[in-house]
C-alpha cells in the first residue's frame, strides 16, 4: 500500500488550520492590499511550530554528515531510508513539511511563495553548493527567518531562456569580483537581506552562451546594490516581486559560492538547475491547497445557494464542476504521495517528471479556481469569498519556476532522447 496521511499528519495538519484561522486569515485583506508584509506571521509560526529548531536540527546533521565524508570517515548515523525525524520515512518526514505549504495555500499562497523562496530556495543554494564555512555563515540565519533571502535568476531579457540570454556579470579583479546587471520579478527582492545572485563570468568569450555561470551571496545593504520597489501585480500581493540593480559592486572570493571559480562554474547551471526542480515540486503542494479551498467553498455555497426553487448542487451542470475539481484535487494528492514514496524508497524525482507534476498542477489549480468564479457567479467575483483573490493568485503558478510552455518542452525532450532540437 502506497502513502498515506497518518494520524500525526493530520493531528499537524489540524493545528495549522487552527494557526491559519487565528492568525492568518484576519489579515487576509491587510495582505491581499500589500498594507502589511507577511513576514511577521511566517516568523510567528516558526516560533509557534518549533519550526526554525526542527530545520536547525536537520542542518546541523546533514553539515556534520557532509564533513564526515569530506574527511574519509565513515557515516555516524545510518542512511535514511527508514529512519528520519522521529523514526519517520523521508516521505514522510517531506509529507510533514509539506501539510503548512497546503493549508496556508489555501488562504494566502503569496506568503507561501514568499517563504519557499527564503528558506528553500535561497538556502538551499548555499547549503547545497557553499563551503562549510559558507553554510554555517548564512544558511543558519535563512532557516530561522531571521534573515529574509531571495533567489536572483531572472533577468529583463532572460526569462524562460535564464542562462542563453543572461546579461548580469563577474568580472575578476585580483581577488575580488565586480558584479554588473540587473535582475526583475525577484521574490523578497525589496526587502531580503541574503540575495544569491547569479550571473556570467566575464572572461571575454564572444559566445555569451558558453560563459561559466557564478553564484554569489550578497547582503542587502551591500554598497552598489540598489532595489527598486515592490512591482504593482496581478495577483500574490502578500509576497513582494522587486528588481535588483548592480553597478560595480566589488565582492570578495568569500562571496562566491564554492569560493574559488572552477568549484563554483562547475555546478552553476547544474545547481540551478536543481533549484527548479524544487520550486516545480513545490507549485503541487501549493495547488493542492487552492483547490482544496476552492472545492470546500463551491460544495458549501452549491448546498445552500437555491435558485428555481432547488439548491444548485442539484442541476448536472454544477455537479459536473464539482466532479471535476474534485478530480483534479485526487490527481494532485495522488502526485504528491507518489512523490512521498519515492523518497521513502531512495527514488530521485528527475527534472521531467518535476515539470509534468508542475504543469498539471497550475493548469488544473487555474481551471478549479475559474470554475470556483464562475460556480458562484457575482459572489464570486466579490472579494468576500476570497475564491477571486485565488483566481488572481493561481495565473502565477503557470508562469513562474518555468512557464507551462517551458514545462511541456522539457517532459516532451525527456520522450525524445538527448537528440531533442
Amino acid at each position: 500500500m502506497g502513502f498515506q496521511w497518518n494520524d500525526m499528519h493530520l493531528m499537524v495538519r489540524d493545528m495549522m488550520k487552527k494557526f491559519c484561522a487565528d492568525e492568518l486569515v484576519p489579515h487576509l485583506d491587510a495582505l491581499d492590499t500589500e498594507q502589511m508584509l507577511a513576514y511577521p506571521i511566517m516568523r510567528k509560526m516558526f516560533d509557534s511550530f518549533g519550526i526554525a529548531e526542527m530545520s536547525m536540527g536537520q542542518f546541523r546533521s546533514r553539515l556534520a554528515k557532509d564533513r564526515a565524508k569530506a574527511a574519509g570517515e565513515p557515516p555516524k548515523e545510518k542512511a535514511e531510508g527508514g529512519g528520519g525525524m522521529m523514526g519517520m520515512s523521508r516521505g514522510d518526514v517531506e509529507a510533514m513539511e509539506a501539510i503548512p505549504t497546503i493549508e496556508l495555500s489555501r488562504h494566502c499562497p503569496g506568503l507561501v511563495t514568499a517563504l519557499g523562496v527564503s528558506v528553500g530556495l535561497t538556502a538551499e543554494a548555499i547549503n547545497g553548493r557553499g563551503t562549510f564555512e559558507q553554510r554555517e555563515r548564512w544558511v543558519p540565519d535563512l532557516l530561522t527567518l531571521e534573515k529574509i533571502g531571495a533567489w536572483a535568476i531572472t533577468e529583463p531579457g532572460a526569462g524562460s531562456d535564464a542562462f542563453g540570454s543572461m546579461r548580469c556579470t563577474a568580472r575578476q579583479d585580483g581577488d575580488s569580483f565586480v558584479l554588473n546587471g540587473q535582475k526583475t520579478f525577484i521574490t523578497n527582492g525589496p526587502h531580503a537581506e541574503t540575495i544569491v545572485f547569479i550571473c556570467k563570468l566575464d572572461n571575454g568569450d564572444a559566445d555569451w552562451k558558453r560563459r561559466p555561470v557564478l553564484t554569489f551571496v550578497l547582503d542587502g545593504d551591500t554598497p552598489g546594490l540598489v532595489r527598486g520597489p515592490a512591482f504593482r501585480k496581478m495577483g500574490m500581493h502578500s509576497s513582494p516581486t522587486g528588481e535588483l540593480f548592480l553597478q560595480d559592486v566589488r565582492v570578495g572570493m568569500d562571496r562566491l559560492l564554492g569560493e574559488s571559480v572552477e568549484a563554483a562554474a562547475a555546478g552553476g547551471r547544474s545547481g540551478a538547475k536543481d533549484t527548479f526542480g524544487k520550486e516545480r515540486t513545490g507549485v503541487t503542494a501549493m495547488a493542492l491547497g487552492m483547490v482544496e479551498q476552492c472545492l470546500e467553498v463551491s460544495v458549501d455555497y452549491a448546498r445552500t445557494r437555491r435558485q428555481f426553487g432547488q439548491r444548485i448542487g442539484d442541476f448536472q451542470l454544477i455537479q459536473r464542476k464539482l466532479a471535476i475539481m474534485e478530480v483534479a484535487r485526487v490527481n494532485m494528492e495522488n502526485m504528491l504521495f507518489r512523490a512521498f514514496d519515492n523518497l521513502t524508497a531512495g527514488r530521485k524525482v528527475s527534472f521531467a517528471a518535476a515539470s509534468a507534476s508542475k504543469l498539471y498542477c497550475a493548469q488544473a489549480c487555474m481551471d478549479v479556481c475559474l470554475e470556483a468564479v464562475q460556480l458562484m457567479g457575482g459572489y464570486g467575483y466579490m472579494a468576500e469569498y476570497r475564491v477571486e483573490q485565488l483566481a488572481r493568485d493561481a495565473k502565477v503558478l503557470q508562469i513562474y519556476g518555468g512557464t507551462d510552455e517551458i514545462q511541456m518542452s522539457q517532459v516532451a525532450r525527456s520522450l525524445l532522447g538527448p537528440d531533442a532540437g
